[in-house]
Order: structure tokens, then sequence, then C-alpha cells
């Protein structure tokens, strides 16, 4: 008997309640969901679904655009690819996946950065002027004046 897939144990019904919810949050979301303000949103949890099954273990196709390609056209920063990643963490999370799989996922994630983004780290600094895009302000010591 073989062991099983990561994409069996989550189970085809499971990840695609799980890619829709994820899709519908990460297009309403206030820091990444402009990305996708004209896109088909069926169309991209299709691709969601198929790119992560794929990434579980699925014998499946991907029927989207190479990553690299379908993220040319953005200007995405690293603090909105680990926004993403969060997001998708959060939603496997909820519905009670593995953490070992989710760990998986998220690694096999992590390693596709440099296709999607030119920025190594979480920043959302801009490469072209240099000045934050979200403030990165912390209070003094003894300056309450943000609680």
């Amino acid at each position: 008997m073989s062991t099983p897939s990561d994409f069996e144990r989550v189970g085809e019904a499971r990840l695609r309640q799980i890619i829709d919810e994820f899709v519908a949050e990460m297009v309403g979301d206030t820091m990444i969901g402009y990305f996708f303000a004209t896109t088909d949103t069926a169309k991209l949890a299709q691709h969601e679904y198929q790119f992560t099954a794929r990434a579980l273990g699925a014998q499946l196709a991907y029927e989207g655009k190479p990553i690299r390609r379908a993220h040319a056209g953005h200007r995405i920063m690293g603090g909105q690819f680990a926004r993403r990643a969060w997001i998708l963490r959060q939603t496997f999370e909820r519905h009670g996946v593995d953490a070992d799989i989710v760990g998986r996922l998220m690694a096999h994630i992590e390693k596709l950065r440099p296709l999607v983004t030119a920025q190594p780290g979480s920043s959302c600094l801009s490469g072209d002027d240099g000045g934050p895009l979200i403030s990165s302000w912390a209070p003094a010591d003894g300056d309450d004046s943000a609680q």
C-alpha cells in the first residue's frame, strides 16, 4: 500500500472549498485585491485549484500561464507576495489541514518568490524611489500616542 499524497489527504472537494474561500478573500483584500479588479475570478479559482492540487501531488493539468509570465505585468512587492501566502496559509489552517501539508505547500510557494517578485524579503518598499509604501513607524520609548 502506497502512502497517500498530500492532495489525497486533503481531498478534492475540501481543496476546492479551500481555494474558493482563498480566492474570495484574496480578491477582496485591501493590500492585494486591486491586482484582481478586472480578473475573471472563476477562471482564477480554477487555475489556483490546479496549481495547488499539483503542488500537493495531484496528477492533473495546469492550464494557467507560467508563473513568471502570469505576474510579469504587475509590480508585486515582497510584502504583497507574503500577504498572498499568509491568506493561503490562514485558509488552509481554518479548514484544519495538517500542519505538515501546509508547511510543505508554503515552502513550495516560497521557492516561487523569484518568479513573482524581485524582492527577496517581505518588504513593501518601492525599488524605484526607496520610499515606504507601508509605514514601519514604531513609537519611541515612553510614547504611547499610538495606543
